[in-house]
């Protein structure tokens, strides 16, 4: 019974010296979770793109991307005609799942500047040029084809991550990556970030 009794009591003190320690902080340095999402991707482009992050520790978060959009129809009427917008044009993924890992700067808790390490299984239609020669050797013309892909890339990139008191926040960031199988896949993938999200 005297066991039990001061396993309670030593409970209840780690939890009201816990409480006590972070009465004074803000949602920013307690919460661990946080959702995302690209406003400028869905605004302009018609992709859905989202983010989730776990804060492991005061500098590390580790998370994944979501990303889909609907490929576009490649009719030779919508090619030629200039005023109508592509997303293919910006986009060789259609459908792609990216996991991350950062690293923060500082003392600050996971925000601010960060080095990021990521992976990224993607899938799309990438535009593979042809160039056709003669049986002596001389170029005679071009073409141009587009071949689908299933690959997957590494890559790492730098950013900053702004998040207000109550938990709102701004991640900015850039990547380089890339594929490692497919040969129809992109060589070098570009990866910029641009995400509104809430840690929660």
């Amino acid at each position: 019974m005297k066991k039990i009794l001061l396993f309670i009591i030593t409970l209840f003190i780690l939890t009201t010296s816990k409480a006590q320690d972070q009465a004074g902080w803000y949602n920013r340095d307690i919460k661990k979770n946080e959702i995302s999402i690209n406003p400028l991707n869905i605004v302009a482009f018609g992709v859905l793109d989202i983010g989730y992050e776990r804060v492991l520790t005061n500098n590390t978060t580790v998370g994944f991307d979501i990303f889909y959009r609907r490929p576009d129809s490649r009719d030779d009427d919508d090619i030629n005609d200039d005023d109508d917008f592509n997303s293919d044009d910006v986009f060789d993924k259609e459908i792609a799942f990216t996991t991350k890992f950062k690293y923060f700067f500082g003392e600050r808790i996971a925000r601010g500047f960060y080095v990021e390490a990521f992976g990224m299984f993607s899938s799309g239609e990438n535009e593979k040029y042809n160039d056709i020669y003669n049986d002596n050797g001389d170029f005679i013309n071009s073409t141009n084809e587009f071949k689908e892909f299933t690959d997957f890339a590494i890559g790492f990139g730098v950013g900053g991550k702004f998040v207000s008191r109550n938990g709102f926040l701004l991640d900015l960031g850039f990547g380089l990556g890339r594929n490692l199988f497919d040969t129809n896949s992109p060589t070098i993938i570009a990866r910029p970030t641009i995400y509104l999200g809430y840690r929660f």
